[in-house]
Formats: structure tokens, sequence, C-alpha cells
């Protein structure tokens, strides 16, 4: 502790490659103790160290100036950790430092993993991409569009198109979130008790009967729009797999892959890990406590099992899951995915190749997307001139609503992962902010 602040800390002995699983090895169910190690110099996976440590002074300021309490960062090149640092507090009331095994709310994060878990489906024969939902989800058999009107009288129309498979990892479903606070679909869902989270007691499949109730924002195929559309593919998991969402992640990626602390949940024995949640102070900006509601993290699996924004983890974990996709849909000998399946998912999918600047309705970010389109489950840079952020096309990304983020690019075998608990993530621009400053880092 220096003034009340932690010192930086890049541990370098707790972040890197993790020791191969087998797909029928079970994973330890106690915390995984040293976590990744950096195991190369930096200037052997084309990083200057120097210009690395921009990174850790740009986000260093963060804390000091109160914006954010604390965070932490890795970044890996050729399957390789080349960079990791953690700064901060997960904590400013107990001051407790942000660490390598800090767990996280990982919110949107969670929709990559929904989005692979339906994915394994397909590749099984379950459904194709085309197939309507209301062949396992029948609620959503007769849905309707709306065309004006307001919130409490709102004026709507039958769908012209049935919500489609692929419409629900594009987010061109028409289904929308509550916080969004731009239109009256959103305040349909605010008034239904969706914003920030759900009715209490309601389960997914409950949720999923509530939103088939409330009209589309659009008709199927015709707009992109951030909404609930991850959560509806989450319990398309469950019908088609017999299993609940907790189970089939668990079993199927999570264990597999070793991310020993990433569930819907924090039990009693890791609680002391979890870092809190902050919202920014208004006028200051200065990062304060959250609500109690939104800060809710049960240490127990919950009733509500959200593929859309459920999941917690730490950054050791979801490393191991970028670099399973930045493989080609495999992992120290486990495969989740087949390398096309992958290779299919991180192209754009929006009709007529289309930005989401063109596509979309107003984005809930601190960044535009222009030359930024979707594939199945995260977005895909396109064009990086276009979008003015240094980066590579084919890039696949996203991130969640407490200014987390990750980024995997093919193109320079880069994974990048950033953590902190700031809500909302358009606060401060640290995702450009971040891209730019790895890239500016390469020197091959």
């Amino acid at each position: 502790m220096v003034d009340g602040r932690v010192r930086l800390d890049r541990h370098p002995c707790a972040f890197g490659k993790l020791a191969p699983m087998t797909a029928t090895e079970t994973p330890p169910t106690t915390h995984r103790p040293a976590g990744p190690t950096i195991e190369r110099d930096p200037l052997e996976l084309g990083f200057d160290p120097g210009r690395l440590s921009r990174i850790d002074r740009h986000f260093q300021q963060y804390v000091d100036d109160g914006r954010l309490v604390g965070w932490q960062l890795a970044v890996s090149r050729h399957g390789d950790v080349a960079h990791h640092a953690t700064y901060g507090s997960r904590d400013a009331d107990t001051s407790a430092p942000f660490a390598p095994d800090s767990i996280v709310r990982m919110f949107s994060m969670t929709k990559p993993i929904t989005s692979v878990a339906a994915l394994m489906l397909h590749e099984e024969g379950a459904f194709q991409l085309k197939d309507p939902i209301k062949r396992w989800l029948p609620e959503f058999a007769d849905m309707r569009v709306l065309r004006g009107g307001s919130s409490v009288a709102p004026i709507t129309e039958p769908a012209t198109e049935p919500i489609r498979v692929w419409h629900l990892l594009t987010h061109t479903s028409g289904l929308t979130y509550g916080f969004h606070n731009s239109h009256v679909s959103d305040a349909l869902y605010r008034k239904a008790g969706f914003e920030w989270g759900s009715p209490p007691d309601v389960d997914l499949a409950g949720c999923c009967e509530k939103w088939a109730e409330l009209p589309l924002a659009f008709h199927p195929g015709q707009e992109w729009l951030y909404g609930v559309s991850t959560d509806v593919l989450g319990r398309l998991v469950e019908v088609i797999s017999g299993q609940s969402l907790a189970e089939f992640f668990a079993e199927r990626i999570l264990g597999p892959l070793g991310m020993v602390d990433t569930a819907f949940h924090v039990p009693d024995d890791k609680r002391d890990r979890l870092a809190s949640l902050y919202i920014p102070t208004p006028g200051s900006g200065t990062a304060m406590p959250a609500p109690g509601g939104l800060d809710r993290v049960s240490n127990q699996v919950p009733r509500m099992l959200s593929g859309g924004g459920g999941l917690v983890g730490t950054a050791a974990d979801y490393l191991r899951f970028c670099h399973m996709l930045l493989n080609g849909g495999e992992l120290d000998g486990v495969r989740i995915l087949g390398t096309r399946t992958v290779k299919f998912m991180a192209q754009n999918h929006i009709p007529g190749n289309a930005d989401l600047e063109q596509y979309g309705r107003p984005l809930f970010a601190e960044t535009s997307f222009d030359g930024v389109g979707f594939g199945l489950g995260f977005s895909v840079t396109m064009d990086p001139v276009h979008n003015k952020v240094l980066d590579n096309p084919g890039e696949y990304a996203w991130g969640g609503a407490a200014s987390t983020a990750f980024w995997i690019d093919p193109v320079d075998e880069i994974v990048a992962v950033f953590l902190t608990q700031l809500l909302p993530s358009s606060t401060h621009p640290i995702r450009p902010e971040f891209k730019t400053l790895v890239y500016q880092a390469l020197i091959d």
C-alpha cells in the first residue's frame, strides 16, 4: 500500500498457460491458486515491454483520480500471455487489492459463451440457423410488432417473419432491453419489470413467456437492436439439451476448459474474491457503490439463469475461453467447436454486410460501430479505418455492462481481456483506449 493505493502488481508467477486437461478429466472444485503464468519474454511475442507499460500507466490514472476503484488486464499472443497487471482495489471500503484471482460480474461477456453453447448443439444437428424458434419455444409463435402509440396504448401489427435462431445470435430478433430508454418498446419492458434485471422469482422459462407477450421493436431480421435475444437463446439451449443452462455450461464448456471460477453464482468459500460494483457519481464521475439491487450476486445457483448476462468469473478463466476460440475451437486437447464453425461465427452476419451504425438502433456503448458488423455472438471488425480504432479486420469482440471487455484478433493472434466493475460501460472510452495501447506496443 502506498498512500492508500495498491501498488501495481504484474504478478509474474500468476498469469499464463495452464496445465492441459483431458476431455474426461473432472475440473478441480477448489480454487486454482497459481493461475496462468507468463512463460515467454514479451519481445519473443513481438511486444516492446516499455510500450506495454504505457497500458498500465494510462489506466493507473483512472484509479488515481477516482474514476475506477480497480482493474485487471491481460494480453496474450500466439497462446502465451505477454502482459498482465492489476491495480487498485476490488473493494474501496476494505482496500482489498484487485488480484489475479478476483471474481467479477461478466454481464454481457456471458453472451459469447451462450452462443458457443448454441453452436455446439447446431453442430450436433439439433437445429438449423434458419429454423423458427417457435418449434421449441411455442410462446413466440404469434409475435406482434410495435407500430406506434405509447407504453400505455401501444399500436401493434402481426410480425411478417418468425424469430429464427440466427436472429437471436445476431440481435436482429426485435427483442430489446429496458435500459435503453430510447423508444416505446424499451418502456414496455421496464413496465413489465425488465430494466437492469428481471422480476424476482421468475425463472428463464417464465421470462421468455413474458418477453413473448411484449411487442417486438421491429420485424425480425430488419434491424439490429441489443436486447434479450441471447437470454432467449439460452432457453433454447435448455429445451433442446434437456439441461439447465448452468448444467450445460458446467458439463460441456466450463468444466472441459478448466474455467473453475466461472458460474452463475459465487459460493461462500469464494465470496472474499468478488469485486464490488460501482457507478459514476453524477457530476464528478467518481466511482461510488452501486445500489444493492444492481450489486446482488447469489451464493447459490439463481432461479433466473441469464445467458445474456448472468455469469461471474475471472480473467484467467475468460482467457481460456478466448484461447479456445483463437485455436479454432480447441484448447489443451479439448475440442469444443469445429474450426469451420468458429470461422463462421466470426464473419459478419448482418444482411447486406452492413455495419452496426447502418443497420442498428442507437447503441449503448462508449464508442461508435462504424466499420463493425456482428457475427454469431460477438462484434466483428470489418474496416478499422472506418472505425478509427487501431485494429485488424476480422477481430471479434464484446464487453459487459460493468466496463469489462475482450477481443480476439486472429490476424496477429492476440487475445486481450480487461476487467473492472463500473456500470455502465458507456461511462469512459476504456475499450478503444485499451485496444490502441495494445497495438501500439507491437513491434514485429
